[in-house]
C-alpha cells in the first residue's frame, strides 16, 4: 500500500500539531501545578503527610485575696492515638487493652472523640499516670500512632475544702460543643465544669498551641520532632479573687464530716466574698481526667447530696431569721416602734380563729417591745405584726427586699429563692384556690415559714444591708465594681436600734452561747421547719459584726440543727477567726 506524497506531508502536520497542542497542554498544567497552584499542593501535600496535634495550654492560676494558690497546674501525661479510620482505631484499642487497663467504656469514649473529629489525634488517657506511661513506652514500637506528651494537669492544693467555690474541669462534651457558648471548642479540650472554673471560662482557658508530627498513608507516625514549626501554647492569667483561703480552710474544719449545710462569710461594705463552703463536699481532684465510675456512684448515692451546693442551690425556709424583715416592713410603713408592745401578751401561744399558732417558748415571753421580740425571738409578737402588716405588704415588702431574687454571686447555677408573687391574693388564689386560704398564711409568713425558702447566700445578702445602711451588697468572688441595690429607708437611728437589738440576741438572747468577748456581735437565730423530718429543723443564723461598723456578715444553715444556737456557734468561730477575737465560754443557751 502506498501513500501520495501530499498525503504523507499533510498527515505529518497533523501529527506535529497534536504534538505541539500536546506539548502545549501539558505545558500549560505543568505551569499551573508547579508555579500557579504552588502554594495549595504544597499545603495539600503537607495535610497528607502532617498531623496537628494539640498542645494544651495552662489554664489561669487562681489565687485568694492574700496570693496563696486555690487552683493550679501541675506536670502530667495525656495518651492520644493517631487512625485513618474508626474501625483501625477500635482494632487498635482492643489490641491496646491487652497491653494496659482499657474498658470498653472508655474505648467508646474513644470512638466518639475520633467521630466529632477524626483528623485530630484521640485521646485515650487525658491524665495519664506515670506508671501506665513507662508501660506504653515499652510497647510503642506495637502501636506506632500512639502519641504521649505532656500535659498541664488542673490541681487543687485543698481538695474538697473549695469544691463550691471553684468547681472543676472536664472533657468537653458532644452537647457542649454544638452551642454557642463553646464555638470554636475542640472535641478532647478540658472546660470549667463547675464554680470558678465555669463562670471565668474564658479567662482562664488559654491560647492551644499545636506540635505537628510526620505520618505515612496509613496514618502511622514515622517523624515527632521537626517535622514542622511547633506553636508554642500560652498560657491564661492568673484570676484573683476575694476568698480569703485562711478563712476558708477554717470554715471546712468547723463543719468536718459531719455537718451538713452551707456557710458564707462576707465584707457588706463591698459585697467580697471571704469564705463560702457546701458540706459535705467532694474532691475535684478526683475529675480530672475523667471520673471513675464508683466515686460518681458514691457521690450520686449519698442522701446528704455533696454534689449540691447548699450555699447557692439550696433553699430553705429561714426562720426566724427572717423576722427581721417582717420588723423592717413594718417599720419603713410605720406601723411599729422598736419599743412598741402588741396587745396580745406572749403565754405560748396565739389564737387566730380556731388555730392555735405556738411559740418556741412554751412558757412564753409576755409583754415585749420589738427590740426585745427580736432579742427572744418571740413567735407571738411577730404574728400579731404580721397580722398588722398584712399578706397583701408582706408579700409585696418580701418582693421589695429581694426575697424573689436572685444574690447575683459570680458563680454558676445560682438557685432563684422561693417566695409569692404579687398580688398575693392572687397567687395564693392560684396555690390554694379560691378561698382555700385566710390571713392565717400571714403569721406563718411574718416569722419565715409558710411559702418562703431562701439561699444562704441570698440571706447573707439581705444581712449586708442591715449591716450597713439599707442597701444590700452584690457578693463577689472575684473582685470587680462594688454593686449595691437599696432594698429600704430607714433613719440612722432605727437603723442603730435593730443592731442593738440584734446584738441583744447574742448578748442576752437567744444566741448568747455565741458571745464574743471584747466585740459584738449582732445576728439571728432561726429554726426552721423541716418538711422532710418534722423531728429535726433546720437551724440558721446570719449577723454581722462589730455591731456598728461591721466588717464582716457571716450566714449559717445547717440542716437537721435542730436549733438556731447551734448555727450561731459556728458563725461566732468564724467571726472570731477572721476579727482575731477570742470567744468566751458557751453557755448552751438554746431558741429559734
Amino acid at each position: 500500500m502506498s501513500f501520495h506524497p501530499n498525503d504523507v506531508q499533510r498527515r505529518a502536520r497533523v501529527a506535529a500539531g497534536v504534538v505541539v497542542v500536546a506539548t502545549l497542554f501539558l505545558g500549560g498544567s505543568f505551569f499551573r501545578a508547579q508555579v500557579l497552584q504552588h502554594a495549595q499542593y504544597v499545603l495539600q501535600s503537607e495535610e497528607n503527610r502532617l498531623r496537628e496535634v494539640p498542645l494544651p495550654a495552662p489554664r489561669g492560676v487562681i489565687y485568694d485575696r492574700a496570693g496563696r494558690i486555690i487552683a493550679e497546674n501541675l506536670p502530667g501525661y495525656s495518651v492520644s492515638i493517631l487512625t485513618p479510620r474508626a474501625d483501625s482505631l477500635r482494632a487498635v484499642l482492643t489490641r491496646l487493652s491487652g497491653t494496659v487497663p482499657l474498658s470498653a467504656e472508655q474505648i467508646e469514649a474513644a470512638l466518639r472523640r475520633f467521630r466529632r473529629n477524626p483528623n485530630r489525634p484521640t485521646v485515650i488517657f487525658g491524665d495519664a499516670s506515670f506508671e501506665l506511661v513507662s508501660v506504653l513506652e515499652e510497647h510503642r514500637v506495637e502501636f506506632p500512632g500512639l502519641i504521649i506528651q505532656s500535659a498541664p494537669k488542673r490541681h487543687y492544693p485543698d481538695g474538697a475544702g473549695v469544691a463550691a467555690l471553684v468547681g472543676y474541669t472536664g472533657e468537653i462534651t458532644e452537647g457542649e460543643l454544638a452551642t454557642p457558648e463553646y464555638r470554636g471548642y475542640k472535641a478532647g479540650q478540658q472546660i470549667g465544669k463547675g464554680g470558678l472554673e465555669r463562670q471565668y471560662e474564658g479567662r482562664l482557658r488559654g491560647r492551644e498551641g499545636v506540635r505537628f508530627v510526620e505520618v505515612d498513608a496509613r496514618n502511622r507516625v514515622v517523624r515527632e520532632a521537626g517535622a514542622r514549626q511547633d506553636l508554642s501554647p500560652e498560657a491564661a492569667p492568673a484570676l484573683r479573687t476575694n476568698i480569703d483561703l485562711d478563712l476558708q480552710r477554717f470554715v471546712v474544719a468547723l463543719f468536718g464530716d459531719s455537718l451538713i449545710g452551707a456557710a458564707v462569710a462576707m465584707d457588706p461594705r463591698t459585697g467580697e466574698v471571704l469564705a463560702l463552703h457546701s458540706a459535705p463536699s467532694f474532691d475535684p481532684n478526683r475529675f480530672i481526667g475523667g471520673i471513675p465510675t464508683d466515686y460518681w456512684k458514691e457521690l450520686n448515692e449519698d442522701p446528704r447530696r455533696p454534689l449540691y451546693n447548699k450555699a447557692i442551690q439550696g433553699t430553705y425556709p429561714p426562720g426566724s431569721t427572717w423576722k427581721l424583715a417582717t420588723a423592717v416592713m413594718a417599720m419603713e410603713q410605720g406601723l411599729v416602734k422598736l419599743e412598741d408592745v402588741m396587745p396580745t401578751p406572749c403565754t405560748g401561744g396565739f389564737q387566730f380563729g380556731n388555730r392555735r399558732f405556738k411559740c418556741w417558748e412554751k412558757k412564753g415571753h409576755g409583754y415585749t417591745s420589738l427590740a426585745r421580740a427580736i432579742e427572744v425571738s418571740c413567735d407571738v409578737y411577730f404574728y400579731q405584726l404580721g397580722l398588722k402588716l398584712g399578706l397583701t405588704k408582706l408579700v409585696a415588702g418580701g418582693i421589695q427586699l429581694g426575697s424573689r431574687e436572685r444574690s447575683g454571686i459570680d458563680l454558676p447555677n445560682e438557685t432563684r429563692p422561693r417566695f409569692p408573687t404579687a398580688p398575693a391574693t392572687a397567687y395564693y388564689d392560684r396555690l390554694y384556690g379560691p378561698r382555700g386560704w385566710t390571713q392565717a398564711n400571714a403569721l406563718n409568713l411574718a416569722i419565715g415559714q409558710g411559702e418562703n425558702s431562701q439561699t444562704v447566700v441570698n440571706l447573707a445578702r439581705f444581712y449586708t444591708a442591715l449591716a450597713t445602711d439599707g442597701s444590700a451588697a452584690k457578693p463577689e468572688v472575684v473582685r470587680g465594681a462594688p454593686e449595691r441595690v437599696a432594698l429600704f429607708t430607714l433613719d440612722s437611728a432605727r437603723l442603730h436600734g435593730l443592731r442593738a437589738a440584734l446584738a441583744g440576741v447574742v448578748g442576752r438572747g437567744t444566741a448568747a452561747g455565741s458571745r464574743i468577748e471584747g466585740l459584738v456581735l449582732a445576728g439571728k437565730t432561726g429554726t426552721a421547719q423541716n418538711a422532710q423530718d418534722a423531728k429535726r429543723d433546720h437551724a440558721w443564723f446570719a449577723g454581722f459584726a462589730p455591731a456598728e461598723e461591721p466588717t464582716i456578715v457571716v450566714a449559717v444553715m445547717l440542716e437537721f440543727g435542730l436549733h438556731g444556737s447551734r448555727a450561731a456557734r459556728i458563725a461566732s468561730k468564724i467571726v472570731e477567726r477572721y476579727l482575731k477575737a477570742t470567744p468566751v465560754e458557751a453557755v448552751g443557751t438554746a431558741g429559734p
